[in-house]
């Protein structure tokens, strides 16, 4: 079969992961006899030094005419000053916005070789594995009216959290379709005590419910949520919630997984009904950690994984993601590691080799 991708490396060690996640590819490729058409183009701080814009036009063409987007990492602290007209961070949100990417997926998962590699204790860990749905295009970050401004007192600033219950209904489908192929628990999380738009948000998802009743429901306020997943993680099977929400969530669970390096995301434009692919974009959850760039250090994992996410939802091609996902398994209980994930008696490699040795095992 043919695909069609658009490889957007980005920034920091944004080129070295992606290295090893196109290597991983290209093995799957040679094996179940598949054509990846790689398109790369600029995103992000290195877009801004070539063309002065975070996302060039060329960049979004490309994205749209792609059967899926591989993105790497995303900033550069030579942009850091919020004073500056564009940061490369502008490109991302511009991405999501343009190719109309509402559903974040997150999953979260615990493997049991890596069980002694996040601060918590091991008994509370072992057997972790779920996922976030996080909206994406709405709620706070993109809400109106955001701004600025003086008052005779001082300064004053406001941003706006705001749903339609036709935003609200279609990630909360995404959650009950994604729970459905599951283990068919689905948690909602709001702040429906305190917020107008929860309120909404719970009561549209009560609603979507009725058209599943194979998936016990749930809520939770997002404090208490916060708490649970360090308290009992292994509770937990799909969670879905809203922008903000899902944005603090989702990083506080990586820390689960012991490492951001370990955690692939995907961003979908429509809902993943089983066998139905759809278009999405595919990145890792870290950063573009410059400090660490050019080093041979950067775990490739999170990419490699979010190859495998790419395959499963965008191409329907649900055995070739299961290929990377347990050679990454298999890799791991042979004692490899990098240096994020390093610990006593374990064999230490760089970025290069980790994804050699996982493209092998393909």
């Amino acid at each position: 079969m043919n695909f069609k991708i658009t490889v957007l490396s980005g920034d920091g060690v944004g080129p070295e992961v992606m290295t090893e996640g196109l290597k991983v590819l290209a093995a799957v490729g040679s094996k179940y006899s598949h054509n990846f058409k790689l398109e790369n183009k600029l995103i992000g701080g290195v877009a801004i030094d070539k063309t002065g814009s975070a996302l060039p036009a060329e960049t979004l063409k490309s994205c749209k005419k792609a059967d899926a987007v591989l993105l790497a990492a995303v900033g550069d602290p030579r942009f850091d000053d919020p004073k500056l007209p564009v940061h490369p961070e502008d490109g991302l949100l511009a991405l999501r916005k343009g190719l109309g990417l509402f559903a974040n997926l997150r999953p979260v998962k615990v493997f049991d070789e890596l069980v002694n590699a996040s601060t918590l204790k091991p008994e509370v860990l072992k057997g972790t594995d779920f996922i976030f749905v996080r909206e994406l295009t709405g709620g706070v970050y993109f809400g109106k009216p955001k701004k600025e401004w003086m008052t005779p007192k001082g300064r004053k600033a406001t941003d706006s959290m705001t749903y339609s219950e036709q935003e609200i209904e279609r990630i909360v489908r995404v959650g009950f379709e994604l729970a459905r192929s599951r283990k068919k628990r689905l948690v909602s999380v709001d702040k429906a005590n305190v917020l107008k738009s929860s309120r909404l948000w719970r009561q549209v998802a009560i609603e979507v419910s009725s058209d599943y009743p194979d998936v016990m429901l749930t809520h939770a306020l997002v404090d208490a949520c916060a708490m649970q997943l360090i308290r009992t993680p292994t509770a937990f099977d799909v969670i879905v919630t809203e922008n903000l929400f899902g944005d603090i969530l989702s990083d506080e669970a990586a820390q689960l997984a012991g490492s951001m390096g370990m955690l692939p995301s995907a961003s979908l434009a429509g809902i993943p009904v089983s066998g139905q692919p759809t278009f999405g974009l595919y990145e890792p959850i870290h950063g573009s950690a410059p400090t660490i760039a050019g080093k041979d250090i950067a775990n490739p994992v999170a990419t490699i994984l979010s190859v495998a996410m790419m395959l499963r939802y965008s191409m329907g091609l649900e055995t070739e993601a299961l290929a990377i996902e347990n050679s990454v398994d298999k890799i791991l209980k042979q004692g490899y590691r990098t240096d994020d994930i390093m610990a006593s008696g374990n064999t230490r490699v760089g970025t290069k080799k980790m994804g050699d040795l996982i493209a092998a095992e393909v």
